[in-house]
């Protein structure tokens, strides 16, 4: 030992192309390399399933998770939720959303066109929190592939399905009331 180094031996370095086979032989049948095989083939033979087949298997997704937007129907009626105030538009910081609106027979606000353009989406959610009538929240729909940018923007693959409304859940995600949301209503002195 000197000056705090512990010298080391190490072996000769191999000079020709025998003593390189000598050294891989000596060093094989020292069964270092089954021994990392046979852990190896330990931890595989536990448990072989260490994938998704994905089409046919998903994984859960996270409530909080946010996906493509989805626009609900009321479930009494059938109808849009969306009342067109136009809150949504207001708040997107992408600007991806726009809302048409026109005045109806019965002179309440309607809406025309609602689009969504996925490719400049964020996916931030503030849409779904500043919504006051839930009519859109973000899905559990993750896929969002396409060959044309006209289809990341149509309203009614959004849209819920007039036939499928009673398949419609209340969507429990992101954007969603809370299941506690009635005892965190107050009751103003102005009551109505």
């Amino acid at each position: 030992m000197k000056n705090g180094y512990i010298q080391i031996k190490s072996a000769a370095r191999p000079q020709n192309g025998f003593e390189r086979f000598k050294q891989l032989v000596r060093r094989s049948l020292k069964f270092e390399l089954l021994k990392g095989l046979w852990v190896v083939f330990k931890v595989f033979a536990a448990d072989p399933t260490h994938t998704t087949v994905y089409p046919k298997e998903r994984l859960p997704i996270s409530k909080r998770y946010r996906a493509i937007h989805k626009l609900l129907r009321l479930f009494e009626s059938g109808a849009e939720r969306c009342i067109g105030c136009g809150l949504c538009e207001k708040i997107c910081p992408a600007k991806s959303i726009r809302i048409e609106t026109y005045l109806g027979e019965d002179s309440r606000k309607k809406v025309r066109d609602y689009t969504i353009n996925f490719g400049r989406c964020i996916y931030c959610g503030l849409c779904a929190e500043v919504c006051p009538e839930l009519a859109i929240v973000h899905g559990d729909r993750f896929e969002n592939a396409s060959e044309q940018r006209a289809h990341f923007s149509i309203k009614d693959d959004m849209l819920s399905q007039k036939e499928a409304i009673r398949l419609q859940k209340e969507f429990d995600g992101f954007g969603a009331i809370g299941a506690d949301a009635d005892k965190n209503v107050k009751q103003t002195p102005l009551a109505y």
